[in-house]
């Protein structure tokens, strides 16, 4: 499989449809999904019909540059979950929505830190993004970490989502950070 981008620890590639299994377990572990659905499991056939062909079509919707890709540990080889960059669903393509999701094994390792300034680079060096943004829960902590760590700025809150109500802060609603590539060159 081609790889889209390599770091010190992680390769990410693009998602095939043999890889269902893989975000079946990693949308099935109630701590991975506690700031998304409240803990709740992914269905396996949402999953298969719906995310999967989701992801897969947006490698042809934006000619595969840009999308949702697999990472995995360069020693070993094991899935340690996905990261993204891709346009927002209606926004242009110069602005990208950086996110991750990885399973507990990976947690605490650096490795959303790691991937995501690897992104960035990629998507202000190569790919001509103008911005890019990211979003989360105001309790998710380690996320926004990250999201500091790489560069990011708070920009503003966010309403939390009608599907999302039962996610644990949900009273407290989301939060956007963003940067621009100007701001990424500067560092």
């Amino acid at each position: 499989m081609a790889i889209y981008l390599e770091t010190e620890r992680l390769t990410l590639r693009r998602f095939t449809a043999d890889d269902a299994d893989l975000l079946i377990e990693l949308d099935g572990d109630p701590a991975v999904m506690r700031f998304l659905s409240g803990g709740e499991a992914t269905p396996a056939e949402v999953v298969r019909e719906s995310h999967l062909p989701n992801i897969i079509a947006g490698y042809r919707r934006w000619g595969g540059e840009l999308g949702l890709f697999a990472a995995f540990e360069k020693d070993g080889g094991a899935f340690i979950g996905w990261f993204c960059l891709r346009p927002g669903k209606d926004g242009p393509k110069d602005e990208a929505e950086l996110g991750y999701r990885l399973r507990r094994a990976a947690w605490g390792k650096g490795y959303a830190t790691e991937a995501s300034r690897a992104l960035l680079r990629k998507g202000f060096g190569e790919l001509g993004l103008r911005m890019v943004w990211a979003a989360t829960m105001v309790l998710n902590h380690g996320s926004r970490n990250v999201m500091e760590k790489v560069g990011m700025t708070f920009s503003h809150p966010l309403p939390t989502p009608d599907d999302m109500l039962m996610v644990e802060g949900a009273d407290l609603g989301g939060v956007q950070y963003e940067i621009t590539k100007e701001q990424w060159e500067q560092r």
